[in-house]
């Protein structure tokens, strides 16, 4: 069997990704082999798109985190042919070929049923990037973040993890404040349900950071990390938390122990990699039902076929996307 993927190769030292035919023995091995429908564009793809993304392990290869889709064959007894599917994270897209493929041959132990509330086109609407906006929000909850407890930072709002948060958390009941450095996007973030949205300047300005500034937030759900999540830990209110799930801000946190033991404030960590399977399957459960916003349609950026995702992966990078963008592979 042929078919059509996106492939990324070393070419003359610099990274080239374009579709192109693949044949089923190429793929790696995996018990479970899904027809896919969608996947969708994360920052981590775009990475794969760059000779020092750190990424790709070996070329060539076929990139895409996430993947929905139907199950074609399976050695795996808990899934049979035409089962639909989601498969996200672990080595998707990293060291195992991934979603920008019309097929995919994945671990048995990597695949989630698709639960009830989801099509495939939603789960890849939501993708990584909407499973670590719900597990981020999930963890808020269980250190006790409550719509009464106060205003809920999301950081890099504008963003895949971002603008899910937002929608997520207002859905919920949150009073949530955006934060972004695109002027244009307010509107934006207001439709997806933000009270109030600030520039990136109002959390971080640049300047030296204080061990503690006056607290301001009670949660914050943070895509950003480095000096920006120093900045927003001081600025936590008592007993206040931050789920951190992103780098793009960088990776050094030029915090001090002050938040932590003079206002009893939590960092939460959201691994979205290598969430256990009973936590992840409950989270894409949440994601058909009392997490899934409205509005989830306006959350897509824009809906590209394999040949468009060359140029999304860069757009990524650039910051050129609001959202999520969603790839259509074959449809449902």
């Amino acid at each position: 069997m042929t078919f059509k993927a996106v492939m990324v190769d070393l070419k003359d030292d610099q990274v080239e990704a374009k579709v192109t035919d693949v044949t089923e023995g190429q793929l790696p091995e995996g018990e479970v082999l899904i027809k896919v429908a969608y996947s969708s564009v994360n920052f981590k793809d775009g990475l794969a798109g760059l000779k020092d993304g750190k990424i790709v392990q070996s070329y060539p290869f076929i990139p895409g985190i996430d993947l929905s889709g139907t199950v074609e064959s399976s050695e795996d007894s808990r899934f049979q042919k035409g089962d639909q599917v989601i498969a996200t994270s672990y080595e998707i897209g990293v060291t195992h070929f991934g979603g920008y493929s019309e097929y995919a041959r994945i671990p048995g132990d990597w695949v989630v049923p698709l639960p009830d509330g989801l099509s495939l086109r939603e789960a890849m609407i939501f993708g990584t990037a909407g499973f670590t906006a719900a597990l981020s929000v999930h963890r808020l909850e269980k250190e006790d973040v409550t719509p009464e407890s106060g205003e809920v930072l999301v950081t890099g709002a504008t963003g895949g993890v971002g603008s899910m948060a937002v929608a997520m958390l207002a859905a919920k009941g949150y009073e949530v404040t955006g934060s972004t450095g695109k002027s244009s996007e307010h509107d934006y973030l207001k439709s997806l349900g933000a009270g109030k949205v600030i520039s990136r300047d109002e959390v971080y300005d640049g300047g030296k950071i204080r061990p503690l500034n006056k607290g301001v937030w009670a949660g914050a759900v943070d895509p950003v990390g480095g000096d920006s999540l120093a900045s927003v830990l001081s600025k936590m209110k008592q007993n206040g938390a931050v789920a951190v799930s992103g780098l793009t801000g960088g990776t050094k946190v030029p915090a001090t122990v002050h938040p932590f033991i003079l206002r009893g404030v939590s960092l939460l960590g959201v691994d979205s990699g290598y969430c256990a399977m009973p936590l992840r399957e409950q989270i894409w459960k949440r994601l058909g039902s009392d997490l899934k916003p409205a509005m989830l349609e306006e959350l897509v950026d824009r809906e590209v076929v394999l040949e468009d995702v060359p140029q999304a992966m860069a757009d990524i990078i650039e910051s050129k996307i609001r959202g999520h963008v969603l790839v259509k592979v074959a449809g449902e």
